[in-house]
């Protein structure tokens, strides 16, 4: 059996929730509830040597849709309001 990476368990602790990606590496997300029932998503997308290679949040309105991406890396490029 292969034993997990240390990076690996670490983006386990910090985003409970994961999918395999068919490359090898895996998407984690975590949610936080904002103000105004907005609510955002934090995803993080890795390699399969668990190297971030996509980090940005998702913004969603308070009836479930998704209004804005925030790509931080591996360049910061801002908010990006989505068409309705």
């Amino acid at each position: 059996m292969k034993e997990k990476s240390s990076k690996r368990k670490l983006n386990e602790a910090k985003f409970p929730n994961w999918v395999d990606l068919p490359n090898g590496g895996r998407k984690y997300w975590y949610g936080v509830e904002g103000k105004f029932g907005f609510r955002a998503r934090y995803v993080k997308e890795v390699d399969s040597q668990e190297r971030t290679v996509k980090f940005y949040q998702e913004i969603y309105d308070k009836d479930n849709n998704l209004v804005q991406i925030h790509e931080k890396f591996p360049e910061d490029r801002g908010h990006k309001k989505l068409k309705r």
